[in-house]
């Protein structure tokens, strides 16, 4: 090609000019990739190759932004970018912000419409704005830091997203692979529990800390019952918290359950649908989660009472004869322990729980917000999910709170018949599942709301999200 010269500069054709740049483009891309190699490593440099394409793809396509965030959700809960900023995002941040950001964009462009609305939206946004209001109020005896700051955004993110999954998941369709992709993520993860719960401690150690450049904790990260060893090791897979990770779950194996007791499963035959939900309860039982425990039975009984009435009589019976096998009754001595608040696990929450009821008597209204306590003699922690909410933002936050879980359950109990016309019922009975049980295991655990904890948070304002989506759908079906 000849390229006229003007004898000052010279004048390149528009083809040539584009040329330049993508090849001057891919140039600084293969340097930058040489270097990450070189720095760190190959599995370093071709895992930020392949997030930066999923990341670039997320901010073109919703709905691959939320099946990579509930991707996230179930298999790294806690990575973050293998970079280090003042303020390092997780994973869960960039998807979750991508998923967002696309969302505003199609509304934006004016490609979303006729926003779906369900009353339980509105007291989401209230909660939200309770929340807001007493965390301002707990800046006067707390000293705000950016990492507070940050986790409390997520937060109030993961609440907010409960608000557009409504509007995003609004027919069968969508709703079934969203479902289908809850149980299969959540099956997953339950392997990688059972797997390394199987491996020798040595080995099982050697691959959680090789997640350390991900921002996982390193060192002996094993958990065991009452922290001995000699009690008996207790299931985390890639969750960090053996709670943490019952609480997991039982939402996606309230999911994944309903869609296997479904006659027409979400995707696939009631074979695969089995088989998905086969790993959870094994998973389940090996985190010695007993609030977990208890709380996915009261999700199975929610299913039963509903519409799988034969599952009482079926359950009741192979729960009998589960206990009765030699290997299960340390289990049930645990259980028997816990109930009768004879362990000592079980004896540090009953202190918790009176400091909280404490500090809610000096604070009933508004709470002392999420920074920290005003007094030296209280503090926020406390394994309740309802208690730790009375602690941040009053009993008001807390009757919100109860509100929204009323409400969700009520949308959609009101539209079974609705639910059943449509072939919803059995997805929304998997959701509502899931929420009932949060609302049992909340009594006893903390992380549906807890700054350390985003993704338990952020899964159950999903399951909220989802639940109210799949009584909402019947609605602009049927115009009801």
């Amino acid at each position: 090609m000849r390229i006229p010269f003007d004898g000052a500069r010279a004048a390149l054709p528009p083809e040539a000019r584009h040329a330049l740049l993508i090849g001057a483009a891919l140039g600084a891309l293969c340097a930058l990739f040489g270097l990450l190699i070189v720095l760190g490593g190959p599995i370093l440099a071709f895992g930020a190759l392949f997030g930066a394409a999923f990341g670039l793809y997320a901010l073109t396509n919703l709905n691959f932004g939320l099946y990579l965030t509930l991707a996230i959700i179930a298999l790294l809960p806690f990575g973050t970018l293998p970079v280090r900023f003042a303020l390092t995002p997780t994973f869960i941040d960039v998807a979750l912000g991508a998923f967002l950001l696309v969302y505003l964009f199609e509304w934006m462009t004016r490609r979303r419409q006729n926003f779906r609305f369900a009353p339980a939206q509105l007291l989401i946004a209230f909660f939200i704005g309770w929340c807001v209001f007493s965390f301002v109020a707990g800046l006067g005896h707390a000293a705000l830091t950016t990492n507070v700051l940050r986790k409390f955004v997520e937060m109030l993110l993961s609440m907010a997203t409960a608000i557009v999954i409504v509007d995003v998941a609004r027919d069968k369709q969508i709703l079934a692979r969203i479902a289908f992709a809850l149980s299969a993520f959540g099956a997953l993860q339950a392997l990688i529990g059972i797997l390394l719960y199987a491996l020798n401690d040595q080995t099982t150690l050697n691959l959680l800390n090789a997640l350390g450049r991900l921002g996982y904790p390193r060192g002996d990260v094993l958990r065991y019952v009452e922290d001995n060893p000699l009690l008996g090791e207790r299931a985390i897979g890639t969750w960090v918290d053996p709670n943490a990770y019952g609480g997991f779950l039982l939402m996606f194996g309230s999911v994944a359950l309903a869609n296997a007791l479904n006659r027409k499963p979400a995707i696939g035959g009631r074979a695969l649908a089995w088989l998905i939900f086969a790993p959870y309860p094994l998973a389940l039982l090996l985190t010695q989660s007993r609030g977990a425990w208890l709380a996915f039975g009261g999700a199975i009984a929610f299913m039963a009472l509903l519409r799988y009435r034969w599952l009482i009589g079926v359950g009741a019976l192979a729960l009998a004869l589960l206990l009765s096998l030699p290997f299960m009754q340390g289990y049930v001595e645990r259980l028997l322990d816990g109930l009768q608040g004879e362990d000592l696990a079980t004896q540090m929450r009953f202190g918790e729980f009176k400091d909280s009821l404490t500090l809610i008597g000096r604070y009933p209204l508004i709470g002392v917000g999420f920074a920290g306590a005003p007094d030296r003699d209280i503090y926020l922690g406390v394994s309740s999910t309802y208690l730790k909410i009375a602690n941040s933002t009053g009993i008001t936050g807390v009757a919100l709170f109860s509100l929204i879980l009323l409400e969700t359950l009520r949308y959609g109990i009101a539209r079974r018949r609705l639910l059943r016309q449509s072939g919803l019922e059995a997805l929304w009975l998997g959701f509502g599942a899931a929420v009932f049980g949060v609302a049992i295991n909340g009594v006893v655990d903390h992380y549906y709301f807890n700054l350390e904890f985003h993704a338990v948070s952020l899964a159950f304002w999903l399951m909220v999200g989802l639940a109210l989506a799949t009584a909402r759908a019947t609605a602009a079906r049927y115009g009801s």
